[in-house]
């Protein structure tokens, strides 16, 4: 049996995904895969979602006379993939997002580019007002296919404990 998974009868198991405020240790880190090649059409849907006006993300023409001679992926796309990126060994079993913070944008990422991110742990601390989780605090960072940082940021998570987490208690 995987670790990823926990037995529901007889010769059958569930697929489990995440890790409970036990399993996190300070100091380690996790490498996030698969990767993820930006393309254009990620960045101008984005934009198009977002309402982002910026000619930089989308207007070729525009953006050929910038310091970067063509458009740059949206800066909150980077972010929004590198947690995606990492919530399945981050923030999988989260109860909350409780916020972020030191988001910094180091050097741009262009269409084609491909993203990979990992995650520091940095702090975890039993909740004072939930007695069945605890405060994760991270910091992923993430690099173009060069292995340039382009951006990085620390969050914290409220994390069940074992035992406690939407998986514990319903069929799921």
């Amino acid at each position: 049996m995987s670790q990823n998974t926990k037995p529901i009868s007889k010769n059958r198991f569930r697929a489990t995904y995440g890790r409970y405020f036990e399993d996190f240790t300070v100091g380690d880190v996790y490498e996030h895969r698969p990767n993820r090649t930006l393309s254009e059409a990620d960045n101008t849907w984005f934009t198009l979602l977002t309402m982002n006006t910026h000619p930089m993300h989308f207007d070729a023409e525009y953006a050929k006379h910038s310091e970067f001679g063509k458009c740059i992926i949206c800066s909150p796309l980077t972010v929004a993939v590198m947690v995606g990126m990492s919530v399945q060994d981050v923030s999988q079993k989260a109860i909350a997002n409780m916020g972020w913070t030191d988001i910094r944008m180091t050097y741009p990422l262009f269409a084609g580019d491909t993203l990979t991110s990992e995650t520091e742990v940095l702090g975890k601390r039993l909740s004072k007002s939930r007695p069945n989780a605890g405060l994760v605090t991270v910091k992923t960072s993430g690099f173009n296919q060069d292995a340039k940082l382009v951006c990085d940021f620390q969050r914290t998570i409220l994390i069940p404990t074992r035992g406690h987490g939407v998986e514990d208690k319903a069929n799921y």
